[in-house]
């Protein structure tokens, strides 16, 4: 039985903890130095290594990580242990300040986009005290940001930290400008919802495409897929609720605030949400939830799916990332209050999202660009391409009004619902409905940007976000301090605002081709896949954009560009490989394997007179399915090579673009055909159904 007072955060260097064992002249000191960003003193930190040491070595550590995310959007980290030598035999613990604060690792194994040499290997890991270090197994993880030896963010938490320092500065300025002088701090707040599959280890292990590129390359749709509705929400097997508690106790101990978990849209789908952190540590938490789902799995005799698109013909995976902005005070600035129309401070910060969201929505549609959404953005069960913000039409009214110089109070606004039984509460209605097809929808208190795909890290999302707000906050400030009347001169500031960018706001059905023509009309961008997004990085304007907000140099913008780029070649060409080694060495044998039964079966009715014209008419379809997969494996290895040959990154990625979706999609088409003639014990792989439906 898990008990929260007792366990929840007990592996976690908490607030808690440093107090408990750290003497108060040096805790002050440490929370100087996360709140108020005060230098680091060598006493100080030395005085902190110890007493984290004794603490994790109690908790089982034998051994510390500088624990980041590369660009590479993975994990990383060194595993070194306590252990510094011995004398006499016995041996020497230390763990001193200087190895808490700065490590070293080799730079040149992790992409830097150009920023270095291969031979320039030297680059810093730097403790972020501002994340909590925690206890895993045997180790203590220490999160940290990662740079070159020449100062560039090698990593995603860098420029979040960054943005999240604008967007404080930039906010809190306007709102001191407009007469809040009690704000002196405000913290963007990010609650991530997860989406996974589950499948059986046995099924996982004997289908190649699934254990190298974390999708299935091949698989003919199963006879039940999630047409019936009856996955979402449902009952969730007793397997599966064994292996969610075991996941939940894991994060709660590591101080990480699961809250919610229910079976998703399509079979063998789930989500878990976290309670609302601080977007650094938010971000962080999702790197350990994704880690601790993989994690776990295995030791349930399952296999965690974190791709995109796992399966065709039933929905994909996503992340929502819920997003506002918290101050000192204990106010949420996206809480609109009971008469919103009358709440300044909403109204701005509003404001400053949609100029930001229309005016960088190349931008977030890159921050969602990887390989796996290109599969899912715009196919009926995720967002589409094009960014809008679903606010609502009570909201939208509101706006309206005060880009007219209208009086936006309204009387009547706050509704009762009532379900006509009696034994039913009523209860008040939301203002507006969600809509599940907006990609920027504000639902309430906070903007959910549902874009994202399930296997990114959050931290480049929530940058991006950051960024947009700071900068408009910064143009916002500029205005606001010429004003006599700032109050004023903020309701024209969000009139302006609606009039020139509430082109970006749509509250209808984003899956509708309608919307398509309409964006196309009102000017906003419609970028279907990644390797069109990836470019928005270098863009000029987007990497001034960038420099205002002192998130990315214009280097590092260039960096993450080649970065996006090279990763995008390399997962397609493992795609590729797969499916071809898969075809080579799996479908076509087996197909001609089988079609070798059928004729020696046909042979011996030839010769006995028993002839069966449906076995004569099956041979025939399968020797013209083996043949057409012969044809379409030869096309596509053609076309693999000619993207190959070309030495520029983009027209690389652009030839794999098109081998992948038309040449891999014809023999997609054709191995899965083939697959349906095939008997069950015939074929090498698993099928949808034992996959999808054999929890």
């Amino acid at each position: 039985m898990f008990d929260f007072d007792k366990d929840f955060g007990s592996k976690l260097f908490s607030d808690t903890v440093m107090k408990q064992r750290l003497r108060p002249e040096i805790y002050e000191a440490v929370r100087k130095i996360r709140d108020e960003g005060m230098a680091w003193d060598p006493a100080v930190a030395d005085e902190v290594a110890e007493a984290m040491k004794n603490w994790a070595m109690e908790l089982g550590a034998t051994h510390f990580v500088h624990w980041f995310s590369p660009l590479t959007g993975t994990n990383s980290g060194r595993h070194d242990s306590f252990l510094d030598g011995s004398k006499d035999g016995k041996p020497i613990i230390k763990f001193s300040g200087k190895l808490l604060s700065k490590g070293e690792s080799d730079a040149s194994s992790f992409p830097s986009g150009g920023l270095r040499s291969t031979f320039e290997a030297r680059g810093y890991t730097v403790w972020d005290v501002t994340s909590p270090c925690y206890v895993m197994g045997t180790t203590l993880y220490i999160p940290t940001a990662f740079a070159a030896f020449t100062g560039e963010a090698l990593d995603q938490k860098t420029p979040l930290l960054r943005s999240t320092q604008a967007v404080n500065k930039q906010v809190v300025k306007v709102m001191n400008l407009l007469g809040f002088d009690d704000i002196k701090s405000v913290m963007p707040t990010v609650g991530a919802e997860q989406e996974y599959f589950l499948v059986d280890k046995e099924y996982y292990s004997k289908r190649l495409d699934i254990k190298i590129t974390g999708r299935t390359i091949f698989g003919a749709k199963p006879p039940k897929g999630q047409e019936m509705c009856n996955h979402y929400y449902g009952s969730t097997k007793d397997r599966v609720r064994d292996y969610m508690r075991d996941v939940d106790r894991q994060l709660w101990e590591l101080g990480v605030p699961s809250k919610t978990e229910h079976n998703e849209a399509a079979p063998g789908q789930f989500e878990v949400a976290c309670v609302y952190s601080d977007a650094n540590i938010a971000c962080d938490h999702n790197q350990i939830v994704m880690n601790i789902l993989r994690k776990t799995s295995v030791k349930h005799n399952l296999a965690c799916l974190l791709h995109e698109k796992p399966f065709v013909g039933i929905n994909g995976s996503g992340k929502h990332d819920n997003y506002s902005l918290a101050t000192n005070t204990g106010e949420n600035l996206l809480n609109p209050g009971e008469n919103p129309e009358e709440n300044i401070k909403f109204l701005i910060t509003l404001a400053a999202f949609i100029k930001g969201v229309d005016e960088h929505a190349d931008l977030l549609r890159l921050s969602a660009a990887v390989s796996g959404n290109d599969y899912r953005l715009g196919a009926h069960e995720a967002p589409p391409a094009i960014i809008s913000i679903y606010l609502g039409d009570y909201l939208q009214g509101i706006l309206n009004k005060i880009s007219l110089g209208e009086d936006a109070h309204t009387e009547e606004h706050h509704k009762q619902m009532n379900l006509g039984a009696k034994v039913l509460s009523s209860f008040e209605l939301d203002e507006n409905d969600r809509n599940r097809t907006s990609p920027f929808a504000f639902t309430g208190s906070k903007f959910e940007f549902r874009m994202v795909g399930s296997s990114q890290p959050i931290g480049f999302v929530n940058t991006v976000i950051n960024a947009l707000v700071a900068v408009s906050m910064k143009e916002f400030a500029a205005e606001l301090e010429k004003a006599d009347d700032r109050i004023a001169k903020a309701y024209e500031i969000v009139g302006d605002v609606y009039k020139k960018h509430g082109r970006v706001i749509f509250n209808g059905n984003g899956y509708s081709q309608e919307w398509v023509k309409e964006a196309e009309k009102r000017g906003l961008p419609n970028i279907n896949c990644t390797i069109d997004a990836i470019p928005m990085m270098i863009k000029p304007e987007n990497i001034e954009f960038f420099a205002k907000a002192h998130t990315y140099s214009e280097a590092e913008c260039h960096a993450r560009y080649e970065i996006l780029m090279e990763n995008y070649v390399k997962t397609i060409t493992v795609e590729l490989n797969t499916a071809l080694e898969m075809v080579n060495r799996m479908y076509l044998p087996a197909g001609a394997k089988y079609l070798g039964k059928l004729a020696e079966g046909n042979h011996f009715g030839y010769k006995t007179g028993v002839l069966c014209q449906a076995a004569i008419r099956h041979q025939k379809q399968i020797a013209k399915l083996v043949d057409e997969i012969s044809e379409y494996t030869q096309k596509l290895t053609a076309s693999f090579d000619e993207a190959l040959a070309h030495s520029d990154k983009m027209e690389q990625a652009k030839g794999l673009y098109f081998a992948l979706r038309d040449d891999l999609g014809a023999l997609r088409k054709a191995v899965d055909t083939l697959e349906m003639y095939m008997p069950k014990d015939e074929w090498p792989t698993p099928s949808y159904t034992d996959l999808l439906f054999y929890l």
